[in-house]
């Protein structure tokens, strides 16, 4: 493999010697068997507003609220955490004054409350802030600071390099990262963020970006359906489904495409029927469940849609990424089978005035007959139904249907 870098020295030597090595698939996909589910402080608090008491309080009340045992386990620290500049030695170091504790405290306190512990970092030379912070020559220190804090679930963030990233260079530090981390001694989750899907993922990492970042509360307000950026490259919740969408039969054996994290909560501006219809997207495509919201403050109708249990069991459900399968203008039908012979169907109507009647054809889950159905949002068996059904489904909201067929004598 030839590198066509701008900028040449010791390490990138180093890791082209490596290559062969680097190159071999080194992910454990039993690290992640389902789609990863959490929390990530970067939706609602960005670069300046997180602190250790606010993470502190956040485990807290992950656990207080039920979002623990519904399966949200992660809590990752995005930006912000870290010093404006490494150590003498290369290594991280935590912001003197809003993380005095360190790092290896907190996930202590994760640990001692059931959950696990993670942080954002980035491969290159700076943060996506333009802090000196990036672990381009420092891998092996900051990978082996990582395992010492106990730290369970990395995010590498793509951000900055000085030189600019080469494809084929991008891809080689990577996988040097999974190496790493698959041989650091502890199980760790990689997700990777560089905005857009690469074939090598599945072989590199547990999940990873299909999009750049979603518009949220940090960034001025999320967007259910614009087919415009809000401010660079901020997408709508529907923008970043398609993406996603595109590259569907690329996730599962311990890999899921990830269209980034959730913007559930009254405060990033989106309706409660767009925050319903948000997360059965996340759930119907396999998505991590990566809360993106303030666990202290959540209203019952936030908690009624990210701790629903049958969506969550979509979601959870590994045999494929569910997709579109039909596109009527402003009407959509996406379906994922599910490994207990019932098929989970979204009745999406992204139409933000008129109701609409959306059909579900029993063909298009290979149904041929009478066939249950029950609505998984509210908790309803609907009956037993033959042929092609209408459902209405109320503007800019959906269904989220499973149906299976009623065995025959």
């Amino acid at each position: 493999m030839m590198l066509h870098l701008k900028q040449t020295g010791f390490i990138f030597l180093v890791l082209l010697l490596a290559l062969p090595a680097i190159a071999a698939p080194s992910v454990n996909p039993d690290i992640a068997k389902t789609p990863p589910m959490g929390w990530n402080s970067w939706n609602w608090f960005g670069k300046v507003d997180i602190n250790e008491t606010i993470v502190r309080e956040v485990i807290d009340a992950m656990v207080d609220s039920g979002l623990r045992d519904a399966g949200y386990n992660y809590v990752v620290v995005d930006g912000g955490w870290r010093d404006t500049k490494l150590g003498p030695n290369g290594e991280l170091v935590p912001h003197p004054f809003k993380f005095p504790g360190g790092m290896k405290a907190l996930a202590d306190y994760a640990h001692s409350k059931g959950l696990k512990f993670g942080l954002h970092t980035v491969p290159g030379t700076h943060d996506c802030g333009g802090d000196a912070v990036g672990g381009l020559g420092n891998e092996e220190t900051h990978v082996r600071q990582f395992a010492e804090w106990g730290i369970d679930f990395i995010k590498l963030d793509k951000c900055r390099s000085t030189e600019g990233w080469d494809e084929e260079f991008l891809e080689l530090i990577y996988r040097h990262w999974s190496k790493l981390l698959a041989e650091c001694g502890r199980d760790i989750v990689f997700s990777i963020s560089a905005y857009r899907y690469r074939s090598w993922y599945p072989e590199v990492c547990h999940m990873a970006r299909t999009t750049w970042d979603i518009a949220a509360r940090f960034s001025g307000r999320a967007i259910f359906d614009e087919p415009y950026r809000l401010r660079g490259n901020f997408l709508s919740v529907m923008h970043c489904a398609e993406l996603n969408d595109q590259v569907a039969n690329m996730a599962g054996n311990g890999y899921w495409n990830d269209p980034d994290m959730m913007v559930t909560g009254s405060a990033h501006a989106l309706s409660v029927s767009q925050q319903e219809a948000h997360f059965a997207l996340w759930c119907i495509m396999s998505s991590p469940l990566i809360l993106g919201n303030d666990p202290r403050v959540m209203t019952e109708e936030e908690k009624k849609i990210v701790l629903n249990p049958e969506a969550i069991r979509i979601n959870q459900d590994p045999l494929q990424q569910g997709h579109k399968i039909r596109d009527g203008g402003n009407q959509e039908v996406w379906i994922k089978k599910l490994n207990t012979g019932e098929t989970a169907v979204l009745l999406l109507n992204r139409d933000i005035d008129d109701t609409h009647g959306i059909e579900l054809d029993p063909l298009d889950v290979a149904i041929r007959g009478p066939f249950t159905v029950r609505d998984a949002l509210r908790h309803e068996d609907l009956g037993v139904e033959e042929g092609i059904t209408e459902f209405e489904v109320r503007p800019s909201s959906c269904r989220l249907l499973v149906v299976k067929a009623v065995p025959q004598p």
